[in-house]
């Protein structure tokens, strides 16, 4: 068990809990002692998750949901609240990559990305509002990317939303601050998740692989500069994950409308 406790009596619901980044935030949430809502649309990775949380998994619900869909936003997001009781921390960590030639990409992939990254993100989020209102130093981690603010070729869609994310982020930040609810985003570069491996049913339902007659010369620039074991060009989902969990916790009283850049030193 991590010695920090942070989140010990904090009420936590995370998207996107099934996979990669939102599954490790997941876990180091539980760790730090808090109870947290997964939710995901693939139950696979929901029941994965909870498999992995061990016994920690008694502070721990899952619910399927698809983030794109209002619908299913509303009800998750009440299932949720009812189950913890309230909420203090939101981390919106799901999302969807697609890469691919701008020129070939049809109007339904574009709109898919931004469908469930952007419109995701404020769905989940108008439907939390009231419930953080009434939580304990209430916080709202998004996740942004390093393509929002610099070029990462193939993945137009996924830089719009991800940009829309960030924008969006810094409006609610100041919208909300007088009500003393904190939103910051992180954002994750050269880090293995759902989306990069190509795992999760979301994940999957997009496709992460970049295009067979990629130019990787264009790749260059994103790189990280700190080394990796092994040879490895992505880091662990962890090194994402610990930084969402500090931005969501009261460590973070007085951050609000930034975002933190987790990458390696890529974009220095």
């Amino acid at each position: 068990m991590s010695k920090l406790q942070r989140y010990a009596g904090r009420r936590v619901l995370v998207t996107g809990g099934g996979s990669g980044i939102g599954q490790a935030t997941v876990l180091r949430i539980l760790d730090e002692g808090g109870r947290v809502a997964a939710a995901d649309i693939s139950e696979t990775g929901l029941k994965d998750t909870l498999a992995k949380a061990g016994d920690a998994g008694e502070r721990l619900h899952t619910v399927v949901t698809d983030i794109g869909d209002e619908e299913s936003v509303r009800t998750a997001v009440a299932d949720a609240v009812g189950w913890l009781g309230g909420l203090d921390t939101l981390v919106n960590a799901a999302g969807v990559l697609r890469s691919g030639h701008f020129e070939q990409t049809t109007l339904a992939e574009f709109e898919q990305v931004l469908r469930v990254n952007l419109v995701g993100t404020f769905l989940v989020t108008r439907e939390s509002i009231a419930a953080l209102r009434q939580g304990t130093a209430p916080a709202v981690v998004n996740f942004s990317s390093t393509s929002s603010m610099f070029a990462h070729p193939y993945m137009s869609a996924y830089a719009a939303s991800k940009g829309g994310i960030q924008s969006m982020t810094h409006a609610l930040a100041m919208e909300f601050s007088k009500q003393g609810i904190r939103f910051n985003s992180v954002q994750p570069g050269s880090i293995s998740s759902g989306m990069t491996d190509g795992t999760g049913e979301a994940k999957q339902s997009v496709g992460p692989g970049l295009p067979a007659d990629a130019d990787f010369t264009l790749f260059t620039k994103v790189a990280p500069a700190l080394p990796l074991p092994d040879g490895a060009i992505f880091a662990g989902p962890d090194s994402a994950a610990s930084v969402v969990a500090m931005l969501g916790s009261p460590d973070a009283y007085f951050i609000t409308g930034t975002e933190v850049r987790v990458d390696g030193g890529s974009h220095m």
